[in-house]
């Protein structure tokens, strides 16, 4: 959940990220021999994210292949079917279908292949939430590949690598928690590296992020929803004219400063009453609205449900976010065809 009170810190792109909230669906460990090929199904609403810890790995995804090395990430940002393979020419196995140990419901343990090569993986499904999720993911590639020896911050990247390589060596206590900690600071870093490799004359939200003078209206906005913003106030923040800052606002983000604000608050809100059990008239309050019947009138203007059907029906999405083990078929059902299994 947004803290609605969070500090500007000045790094509004950093802030941007930080609004991202990640939930993980499965966590993997893979200890692989060639030949192998697993098959990964669409996961709509989920960034994916293999890491090569070891070995090298060929990715096939939306008819292109790319060879992974030890300390390469790839960032699939839409969930897209995809397969991880030994070599080019071997046939793979749907995901579902091979056998693990099930450490706990969102963390397993796959040995599979043919007695080979060794690659090892480590494997991530994250659902992406947030208020402001859709717009990020809308703008990103379907793909983001980083190699840490590649990468600007090599340093900082590799030192997650390797406690991560540490933490896939054997289940401890504890080692699903920092696997979960781990995959969230990667999937930041990939996203920052792409972000400083991206077209600085671009236009969209991340775009306004980077900009010095829309960046910094949209950070106080995203910091403080409940505050009495004006064009005025905000084009002060920005260090422009009112009619500068609202031009170069609608050039880059493709709406008006205040029906941005308008749009964030509800997105606040909406997040706040989905993770929250706080009283809508605390919510409303913290984001802009004085009172609570003023809030739920523009809340379900924007939404088209009142506050209270949107926190059930919230609580209700919640409950049902599946793990590995509710993806999986039942062992007995379970079935491996086009690749030998190896323990």
């Amino acid at each position: 959940m947004v803290n609605p009170r969070t500090p500007v810190t000045g790094d509004q792109l950093g802030d941007g990220l930080q609004l991202l909230r990640f939930t993980g669906a499965l966590y993997c460990r893979a200890e692989l021999t060639a030949p192998w090929g697993v098959e990964f199904p669409e996961l709509e609403g989920f960034m994916m994210l293999p890491v090569v810890l070891a070995g090298r790995c060929v990715l096939e995804i939306e008819g292109e292949r790319h060879t992974l090395e030890a300390g390469s990430v790839a960032l699939i940002t839409r969930g897209a079917p995809h397969r991880l393979l030994s070599a080019a020419d071997v046939s793979s196995t749907p995901l579902f279908d091979i056998p693990v140990d099930q450490v706990s419901d969102t963390y397993e343990h796959m040995r599979f292949g043919g007695g080979g090569d060794r690659t090892r993986i480590a494997y991530a499904a994250l659902q992406v939430d947030g208020p402001l999720s859709d717009r990020l993911v809308a703008e990103l590639p379907g793909l983001i590949r980083l190699d840490s020896w590649d990468d600007g911050e090599a340093g900082a990247f590799q030192a997650v690598l390797r406690l991560l390589a540490r933490e896939a060596e054997d289940v401890q206590p504890g080692g699903e928690a920092v696997m979960t900690s781990l995959a969230d600071v990667l999937v930041i870093q990939v996203l920052r590296s792409w972000l400083r490799t991206s077209d600085p004359e671009a236009t969209g939200w991340l775009a306004a992020l980077r900009d010095p003078h829309v960046g910094r209206a949209l950070g106080r906005m995203h910091a403080r929803p409940g505050e009495d913003w004006s064009l005025v106030e905000l084009a002060r923040q920005a260090n422009l004219s009112r009619s500068a800052f609202a031009e170069r606002f609608a050039t880059l983000v493709g709406e008006s400063p205040m029906r941005y604000l308008a749009g964030w608050r509800m997105q606040q809100a909406r997040a706040e009453l989905i993770g929250t059990t706080d009283p809508v008239s605390s919510i409303s309050g913290r984001v802009g609205y004085a009172s609570e019947a003023a809030f739920s009138r523009a809340f379900k203007r924007h939404y088209g449900s009142t506050p209270g059907a949107v926190r059930r029906a919230g609580a209700v999405a919640q409950g049902a976010l599946p793990g590995a083990a509710a993806l999986r078929p039942s062992p007995d059902a379970a079935t491996s065809t086009g690749v030998s299994t190896g323990g």
